[in-house]
């Protein structure tokens, strides 16, 4: 299987900010298992900004765009460095990509992105991928990571993606307000209903359940399963990709 993985900000650390190195250990360690099985694996992480506000000792994260940038110029090398070392403890290898969105719009960009992304899995390494939030801005800003796995996912024709979230999976309404809110364990079809239930995005991160729909939906019209799965315990990622009823599978397009 060719599986892509996406960590977002709020599993990567606590409601401090600060790094969750047990979360983020096991998560290595379920991808390198994965990896050592035979299947290839692609990680897309977020947490730069949130890694840099930590060692910057801000009390907040910062408004304005260029403070923002710095701390995702630090944070980015907190980052891999963490990956590197836990996922050097399983004996792999890690890459890492920084993207915006005028590398997966312009033609050639792309192609070379596609390539490299392509012969770093045939090389046996897992790459990891995160949008360059140093020189990102609204302009040339892909949005938030969801939209950025189901673009990997895409790319490179990924069988399964899963989604690592603060949530179990999709709620008929916000499972943090409402109280009757139920989990949707499988979707053939993104109804207009399930957008106006989904919530906003957390305190450190950019994305939330919407932006997740979206990468949905690309997952879908692509032919590719998506799992959303709460990213408590990274283990969550074998049921997914064993097909057990973990979350909410969203059924991609027989092509």
């Amino acid at each position: 299987m060719r599986l892509v993985v996406k960590a977002g900000t709020s599993t990567l650390t606590y409601s401090t900010g600060k790094a969750n190195f047990k979360f983020i250990d096991g998560l290595c360690r379920v991808l390198s298992d994965l990896k050592n099985a035979g299947n290839e694996v692609i990680l897309v992480s977020s947490g730069a900004i949130a890694r840099g506000i930590d060692k910057l000792a801000f009390a907040a994260k910062p408004a304005d765009i260029p403070t923002k940038q710095a701390a995702a110029a630090v944070g980015q090398c907190e980052l891999m460095y963490t990956y590197d070392k836990f996922f050097s403890d399983y004996g792999q290898t890690v890459a890492q990509i920084l993207i915006t969105a005028d590398d997966v719009s312009d033609d050639v960009r792309r192609t070379n992105f596609h390539n490299t992304l392509v012969r770093l899995i045939e090389l046996g390494i897992i790459p990891v991928i995160n949008e360059n939030d140093t020189i990102a801005t609204k302009e040339i800003s892909l949005g938030d990571n969801d939209s950025l796995a189901a673009i990997v996912a895409v790319s490179v024709g990924a069988d399964l993606m899963v989604v690592l979230s603060d949530i179990d999976g999709l709620y008929t309404g916000n499972p943090k307000t409402d109280n009757n809110a139920k989990l949707i364990p499988v979707v053939n079809e993104i109804t207009p209903e399930m957008y106006s239930a989904a919530g906003g995005a957390g305190t450190f991160g950019t994305g939330g359940m919407s932006t997740k729909l979206q990468a949905a939906k690309m997952c879908m019209s692509s032919g590719i399963d998506m799992v959303i799965a709460s990213g408590k315990n990274a283990d969550v990622i074998y049921g997914a990709v064993n097909g057990e009823d973990v979350g909410t599978r969203f059924i991609g397009k027989k092509i």
